[in-house]
């Protein structure tokens, strides 16, 4: 049978005193809702509706061209009154609807495919989990033979419903004629003067429809979020979870607890990490790599063997085989370093490549260059890219040596083999093989005067 998805992510998400969507905050460098609509696309579900609501064109914006429906639900009367708001896009006929939560973003996809597979189109399957505290969510009634009478939620309860530990996460998978018969029927004939959901339990008990509580071990995978402190509590556990699958994986993290990744990192063999480092976008690293602390590295691309040393920013860049990177240094998009070039301290490398063996060990800026192999880079030395309103290319060639303190104004050539001298300023084809010099003529003044301060009388 059809399978429908429908995600909730109309809330304000007050405790979080943002005037952003509640479930764009983010999670992993990902918007909560991402995470949602993710699970949601593994299921391959026949269509994914997302109920928005406060910030509802924030959040359509950002589900555009994702393959979604979104339903407005305004105003907001209650998690009944969001799925009343889907029911005319329900089609007729036999299917299931999982229902998920757009600001529980951590569900895994074989646990809701577990939550739709009980379902089985006939029974209402509720994901249930134990908390230590409970506080704040609709705990599960049991009648005297374990089965589930329905749902009470907690400003409803009575202090022995309180002391439930069995709490329903707010996902469900229900058949889809039942839903949309049940949720048309909802009163508001309760504390907060809303429509739950949740009164659809008790309407499918007394219709002798199953209801099954189908339990998750990790209750990291229904934990909701609601304030900052929820949001930073979750992110933990998220590294925490993919700290552990790093290290399955046979990555040695230094300290599990200070590593973050915001998107993908896939490592080979015999990769090292040490604390502090955060990988964003989508990051490869070779086999035998060693990243050095508090690095920073985001869309990148680093070969085997290859040591990053700690403080480096690294984005947009593609490090070869072998290569070293830093301390302190920082490539930016465009770089492409080749096997063995070595990067230095507070060097800087934008839009260039880098030949095998290159080097540029300190200080220096590398902008808009093609460097050729064996090429050593002075300390001090910068190629000049910009004239004000275009930006020039400098090509230096193989084995070209650049003294300190050197500018290589674009355009410019420098030839195979050739040598800049010490602070050279060179605006013009340098010949190879030859050494180039473009400074004045040094000039000792023997009767110039250093000008002092006239004394106060």
């Amino acid at each position: 049978m059809a399978l429908h998805v429908v995600i909730m992510a109309a809330g304000k998400g007050t405790r979080m005193k943002s005037n952003r969507p509640k479930v764009l905050h983010r999670l992993g460098g990902r918007p909560l809702l991402q995470h949602v609509l993710d699970t949601a696309a593994a299921l391959r579900a026949a269509q994914t509706l997302v109920i928005t609501g406060h910030g509802a064109d924030e959040v359509e914006a950002f589900v555009a061209d994702r393959g979604v429906r979104c339903v407005r639900q305004m105003p907001q009367l209650g998690t009944g009154h969001a799925i009343q708001q889907v029911v005319p896009h329900l089609p007729d006929g036999e299917g299931t609807v999982l229902i998920l939560n757009g600001d529980v973003p951590l569900i895994r996809e074989a646990t809701a495919a577990a939550l739709a597979s009980a379902c089985a189109d006939k029974a209402l399957a509720l994901l249930t989990v134990e908390l230590a505290d409970p506080s704040g969510y609709g705990r599960i009634v049991r009648g005297p033979d374990d089965g589930v009478m329905g749902i009470v939620e907690h400003k409803d309860a009575t202090p022995e419903q309180r002391a439930i530990r069995e709490i329903y996460t707010g996902i469900m998978a229900a058949p889809l004629p039942a839903l949309k018969r049940w949720v048309m029927a909802l009163t508001n004939d309760n504390a907060q003067r809303e429509y739950y959901l949740t009164d659809i339990v008790a309407m499918a008990v007394a219709e002798g429809v199953p209801v099954l509580a189908q339990g998750v071990a990790d209750d990291t995978e229904v934990l909701g979020v609601n304030s900052p402190l929820q949001l930073a509590e979750l992110e933990r556990r998220l590294q925490r979870r993919l700290a552990e699958a790093q290290m399955e994986a046979g990555v040695r993290l230094a300290d599990p607890a200070r590593f973050d990744v915001r998107g993908t990192l896939s490592c080979g063999e015999d990769v090292e990490i040490d604390v502090g480092c955060v990988f964003e976008g989508t990051v490869r690293v070779g086999s035998g790599v060693s990243i050095g602390a508090h690095c920073m590295i985001r869309d990148a691309e680093i070969g085997d063997g290859a040591v990053i040393h700690p403080f480096t920013h690294v984005e947009g860049a593609r490090i070869g085989a072998g290569a070293l990177v830093g301390p302190y240094a920082r490539l930016r998009p465009g770089a492409e370093l080749g096997p063995e070039v070595h990067i230095g301290n507070f060097v800087e490398v934008k839009n260039s490549t880098l030949g095998p063996g290159a080097k540029a060990n300190h200080l220096a800026y590398l902008g808009d260059a093609t460097v050729g192999a064996r090429v050593n880079f002075g300390a001090g030395s910068i190629t000049a890219n910009y004239d004000g309103a275009n930006k020039h290319r400098t090509v230096i060639e193989d084995d070209v040596h650049v003294g300190s303190n050197c500018v290589l104004v674009a355009p410019v050539t420098i030839g195979v083999g050739a040598t800049i001298a010490g602070g050279s300023t060179i605006a013009r084809p340098a010949p190879a093989g030859q050494l180039t010099v473009a400074r004045a003529r040094q000039l000792s003044v023997p009767t110039w005067k250093r000008p002092q301060k006239a004394k106060k009388a």
